[in-house]
This record gives C-alpha cells, structure tokens and sequence, in this order.
C-alpha cells in the first residue's frame, strides 16, 4: 500500500493550484482526476474573466479570495508567460433607473477592497465603447481575461516539477478516516482498484464534491451542503467585436447577466444565462439564443439578426437555488469538521478562476496552520 503525504482528488483549477502549493511546500502530492485530461469540467467551460471582485458580500470567503486572488494571478501570469490581458469592463445601466444600481455596486466593491471603480456619464461610456447603448455605467480597469487552459498546464508544470504525480481517468471510489492517516480507495478506467494512505485530503471534484464527500466513511453528512446545478449558456458572435473592453449589465439573480466577454484573438462570446438543471448536461439549446437577442440589444442596439451561434456550456456547483440568496464558498478543513486532515471545498464557482491561487494558500493553512 502506497502512502503520500496529500491526495488531491479533482484536476480543474482549483485542485491544481492545491496540488502546486502543497509540492512547493515540500510535500508529496497524488492528484487524482476522472477524467482523461486536466480542467475538462468548470474549469474550461467558463467566461475566462479576472474579475476586480465587486459583487461579493464584504468579508465572505468569495470577496476576499476573489481580490487577493487576483493579483496574485496577474501576478503569476506574468511571470509564467501565461496569455492575459487586463482589458477592463463596463457595468452598464440600460435605463435611468438602474443608475442607483451602479452606485450601490461601488460602494460594496469599496467594502470589498476594490477602490479603482470609476462611475461614468452616458457621453463618457459611449465614448469609450461607441457601440454602447447605456443610460450609464461603472468602469473596472482591474477585470481582465486569461487562457484558462494555458494557466492550469502552467500549474500542473509547476506541480510536476515540485515533485506531484498525476492519476488521470481515476476515480476516489471511498474513503475511511484512520487514527492519523485517511485510507484512500481508487479505481482506474479499467475497473482495477488500488489503495492508498494519505496524511491530508483535499476535495477540489467541483461538481463531484458532495458525492466525493458523501463516501467518506465516517465524515459527518451534516457537513455537506445541497448541491444546485445552474447551467449558463454561451453564444459566440460572428465577426470581430465592436468592443474592446468587457460589457456586463447590471446583474440579475443567479448570475451576473448575458455579458459580452472577449478571448485572447480578440472574438466576443455572450453568456452565461441562467438555466436550473436538475443533472450535469451542456447541450447548448440553440432556441435560447431568441432571448440571448433581446437581452444583448438592451446595451447593443446593432447587433445584427444572425449574428449569434451556440458556443458552449458551463454548469455552476451552486450552493443557492432559484429565489434563494447567493451562497458563499465553502471550504472546511480539519477545524470545522474534527476528523482527520481532510478538506472539502463546495460550490466552487465564480470566482473560482479567479481565487485559485488565493484558494490554495487557503487550503494549506487550514491543513497546516503554523
């Protein structure tokens, strides 16, 4: 039987920046994962955006770590050679009455710890974007757009390089927590098991976790909180982009709108809504597009008939329903649950690109505190 110092189980974003700070840190590090390749899951299926961090609840898990997270992932892009730029948004306010909206959106990303927020005139927005339609808006110049899959090769490099291995089309098929280690059982494509001990677990499965969580013998099931599953819809435009910086509306329940992102060549993609499924599906319906239309000509009055095709489909591990309160991340370690070295981390979704390096400093400091 194999024993490792941790086993990170989940290659999306999250887990590999888990896996890269704790080899740094010295550690031995299995990282296990489904799937046939790294980030294949929320990860890759996602808006790419940096975001400033401006949404959030002041002092929740999502605020903080989205604002630390961010620079330290400007910061690590730049000096990994990782494809980013800093493009800045527009919040807009497709009607007068929404201008309040914006004022209240500064001033929570002031208690946030975002203070370069600047509250623009319709003249002046539409200066800067003159295909904006807008009664108004807030300019972020901290939002930016990163190669999500550039960033998670360069961290599984930086893993790998720092001693991790990787366990790809593996499964953690059950857990058991021991007197000091967690015996960890896993299963191969082939349906061969293998087992193995560990001295810290880390849950990063994203839409797995709380079926992750829930085979772990012994792990206390109160502590697992509801999965909902949200998908969002993404459309892409044909043709270059009228615009150089991301257009986000004022945000709606569940989301934060049918926003205009851009990619590394500079192509628009518009997305994601907001759509309650009741299992992990990312068939884009092609239909949802009518409403993709109105909701784009409230800020963008040109966009031609036609120029949307499906693109792709995320689906959010969301820890709120329809009509509830947005819910916080949440990543509980050894402290909040009192058995073994074992770490869970629920409803990781934006800003989880985002937070991820900030996130994994998190997770090594629930794990190993002094």
């Amino acid at each position: 039987m194999h024993d490792v110092d941790c086993v990170v189980a989940g290659a999306g974003v999250v887990g590999l920046a888990i896996a890269r700070a704790l080899a740094l840190s010295g550690r031995e590090v299995l990282v296990v994962e489904k799937a046939a390749a790294i980030g294949t899951g929320t990860s890759s299926r996602n808006s790419e955006v940096i975001h400033a961090g401006l949404h959030y609840t002041p002092g929740s898990l999502k605020a903080r770590l989205c604002v630390n997270g961010r620079e330290r992932l400007y910061a690590y892009c730049r000096e990994h050679d990782v494809a980013h730029r800093r493009t800045g948004k527009l919040i807009v306010a497709v009607e007068p009455d929404q201008l309040d909206k914006l004022r209240a959106i500064q001033i929570n990303a002031v208690q946030c710890g975002v203070g370069d927020l600047t509250l623009l005139t319709r003249a002046e927005a539409e200066s800067l974007e003159p295909a904006l339609s807008c009664a108004g808006a807030l300019l972020s110049p901290s939002t930016g757009i990163v190669d999500s899959q550039a960033l998670m090769l360069s961290l599984r490099g930086d893993a790998e390089a720092a001693g991790a291995s990787f366990a790809l089309l593996t499964v953690v098929s059950g857990a058991s927590i021991e007197a000091d280690r967690i015996r960890i059982n896993t299963r191969d494509a082939d349906g061969e098991g293998f087992t193995l001990k560990t001295g810290a677990f880390i849950n990063a499965a994203g839409l797995d976790a709380q079926a992750l969580a829930g085979r772990i013998e012994g792990f206390p099931q109160d502590r697992v909180p509801p999965l909902w599953l949200a998908r969002g819809n993404y459309f892409a435009l044909s043709g270059r982009s009228p615009f150089s910086r991301l257009i986000y509306p004022v945000p709606v329940h569940g989301g934060l709108g049918v926003h205009l992102t851009l990619d590394m060549s500079g192509s628009a993609r518009f997305g994601p809504d907001v759509e309650w499924i009741d299992r992990v599906d990312y068939t884009v319906d092609p239909a949802r597009g009518a409403a993709f239309y109105d909701e784009i000509r409230r800020y963008w009055s040109g966009l031609a008939d036609g120029a949307l095709q499906p693109a792709y489909a995320g689906v959010r591990p969301k820890l709120s329903g329809p009509g509830q309160p947005a819910a916080d991340f949440v990543i509980r370690g050894p402290a909040d649950h009192g058995d073994g070295q074992i770490v869970n981390l629920f409803g990781i979704e934006s800003p989880g690109l985002t937070a991820s390096l900030a996130i994994a400093e998190h997770v090594v400091g629930l794990l190993y505190p002094q």
